[in-house]
Parts: structure tokens; sequence; C-alpha cells
């Protein structure tokens, strides 16, 4: 069932490291959406240790796009290890989210997200020194309704991080990660992400239902949901060292 599914604001707690690659080949964005040229792509990896659905760990990989006079992220690829969180994605959102089995390690400076079906594995290197960092965080997607503004809040301790991509060829834009690349590391991450708005004008906007149907999902009302136990099962966190 998704009639029970959390809407939109979420409040999220975690940890994150962030890497910018060089865009090497175009990637297709959804309609409506235009890339930002000169800008590096994104791949952010997620250990979220609350959320409105649990625990989860999450991937993104999202292009600088703008809509209209609009700069912001189009995520173009988006795993969660939480059957709630990928369905929520979709509909409150327009992510094109997908259930994967996901790990997550930690220990000392050195933090890994893997995706199991993928054979991705994604490495941070923490460095010295801790900054304090607030950022709004600004998306940009379609739904099923027409393209969304997707507003946020991003806040949390921030390093330096070096962040290290192996991936086989044949994964669409994740092969196009692969190498070393400059990043962020973000320890006691606290992330707002709003409801989904209607984009008016150049750079207005409106309010918008809260969910749009998919039609890559069951409709309201047939889609199956994990337990809280399955939903686990897929998921390993190594909590970090003291």
């Amino acid at each position: 069932m998704t009639d029970d599914l959390p809407d939109a604001p979420w409040a999220l707690a975690g940890e994150c490291f962030v890497g910018l690659a060089r865009r090497r080949r175009p990637v297709e964005l959804p309609a409506g959406l235009h890339a930002l040229p000169g800008l590096p792509r994104m791949i952010r990896a997620t250990s979220y240790t609350d959320s409105p659905v649990g625990p989860f760990i999450e991937l993104v990989v999202a292009e600088p796009a703008h809509l209209g006079l609009r700069p912001g992220w189009a995520t173009v690829s988006m795993a969660v290890s939480n059957q709630d969180a990928r369905l929520a994605g979709r509909l409150s959102w327009g992510y094109p989210t997908e259930l994967a089995t996901l790990t997550w390690h930690g220990d000392g400076r050195s933090r890994q997200l893997v995706w199991e079906e993928r054979e991705l594995v994604i490495t941070a290197s923490l460095v010295e020194p801790p900054l304090p960092l607030l950022l709004p965080v600004l998306g940009l997607q379609r739904r099923a309704d027409g393209p969304v503004v997707v507003p946020g809040r991003l806040r949390g301790i921030a390093r330096y991080a070096k962040v290290e991509v192996k991936v086989p060829d044949g994964n669409g834009a994740l092969s196009l990660l692969a190498g070393r690349h400059a990043g962020l590391a973000i320890s006691g991450l606290k992330l707002l992400r709003r409801p989904s708005r209607r984009p008016t004008g150049l750079l207005a906007t409106l309010s918008a239902p809260l969910r749009a149907p998919d039609p890559g999902l069951p409709i309201d009302g047939a889609a199956t949901r994990t337990t809280s136990a399955a939903r686990a099962e897929p998921v390993e966190c190594v909590t970090p060292g003291a």
C-alpha cells in the first residue's frame, strides 16, 4: 500500500560523502530540463540513520541542469536500500529510484558504499580540517504531472575527501564515474527535503500535489511493501570507530 507513505517534507539525518566528476559524455536528462555546461556531475553516497521510513542507504548520481532560469541538480540515477524510500522518491519528487542491495562501511577516516548488483564500490578518504556547512539544495525533476522543483537544505560538518569509484563498464551513467575525484565527507548530516513545487514563469514556483502517479509503479493501493524485517535484510551498516 502507498496510502500510508509519509508525505513531504522529510527530515533525514546521517552521514554522506560527495564526489565531483568531470563530465566525459552527456547524459540524457528528463524532458524539459537542460544541461548546464562546464560543471561536474555529482555522485553522493549517504547512510541515513533517521528518516520518516527508518534507516536506509542511498546512492545518487546527479547532473547540473537548469529549468528556465533555475539552476539545480537533476538526479539521473538513484538507488536505495528501502522499498518505502523507493516509492516515496518516485511519487513525491520524481526521482528514478530503484531498490538495491547497498552496504555501508565506516572506519576512522574511511567511508565506503558497495552496490552489490552493479559491482560498484565507492570509497572516500577523509582529510582534515572539519568545517561547518550549510547549503540550500535545489533539485530539478520530472514527475508524471510535469517538471517540478524540489527545494531543500543540507547542513553538517564537512571535511575534504578523496573519492574513488570502481565500477565495471556497461553500467550506464555509473560507468562514467569511474576514477578518482575530489569531494567532501559530511558528518552530522541534517537534510530537509521539502514538497515538490511547479515552476511558473522564469523563476517563480507554485505548490504542487504532494504526489503524482508513476506509470512504473502499481496503482495506488496495489503496490507491495516489504516488512520492516525484509527491508533491513539487504542493508549492512558498519558503525564508524570512535
